[in-house]
């Protein structure tokens, strides 16, 4: 075989290797859900931020950061990583504007996922805590008392004479039972 032969069947099988190899998917993470929905409109100030991606997370390297409008941090920076997720606690936030919620995730074997999200805080106009409301004694009914005792002393009682008659019952069967055996077997010894 020559040369040229042998270029003309390596050629081909070069070709069709290199395309194989370019057309392997690469190992790379994608975003799944976030929490909140990314460019949604929240009312109450979440008090977390969840990243969820594709793949399990390793628990060292990853970041999660949300800051406001102004550039200023509003996350507590505590990371907590569950296997597929990466939360990070906030600080209370009261004022309404978009929030950015930037992340970098890193799981084993696969390209770093790193992005951005935004979501949206309506503030209410007046924040108002509730006050605490007292609650009052609950009334009680001397005569729905006074029936339930009589109606449960009267259950009580027509027990314990039911108690009664079925021992009473339970021994004269169990009497004549052993009468029975003690007949046969001096029947049987005769």
């Amino acid at each position: 075989m020559g040369k040229g032969r042998s270029l003309l069947v390596i050629a081909p099988l070069a070709i069709i290797f290199a395309s194989l190899v370019t057309l392997m998917p690469a190992n790379a993470n994608s975003l799944v859900n976030t929490t909140p929905i990314s460019g949604s409109t929240v009312t109450i100030a979440p008090s977390f931020v969840i990243v969820t991606s594709q793949a399990a997370l390793v628990l060292d390297g990853n970041e999660v950061i949300v800051t406001d409008s102004s550039g200023n941090r509003v996350d507590d920076g505590t990371i907590t990583i569950d296997g597929m997720s990466a939360s990070v606690g906030m600080k209370p936030i009261v004022d309404a504007g978009l929030y950015t919620v930037s992340y970098l995730l890193f799981a084993e074997g696969e390209d770093a996922l790193e992005g951005r999200f935004t979501f949206n805080f309506s503030a209410p106009s007046v924040i108002t805590i509730p006050d605490p409301v007292v609650a009052s004694e609950p009334t009680k009914s001397a005569s729905s008392s006074f029936d339930t005792n009589v109606f449960v002393i009267g259950m009580l009682v027509l027990a314990f004479f039911i108690l009664i008659g079925l021992s009473l019952y339970a021994r004269k069967l169990f009497k004549n039972r052993y009468l029975a055996s003690l007949a046969k077997r001096d029947e049987k010894g005769k």
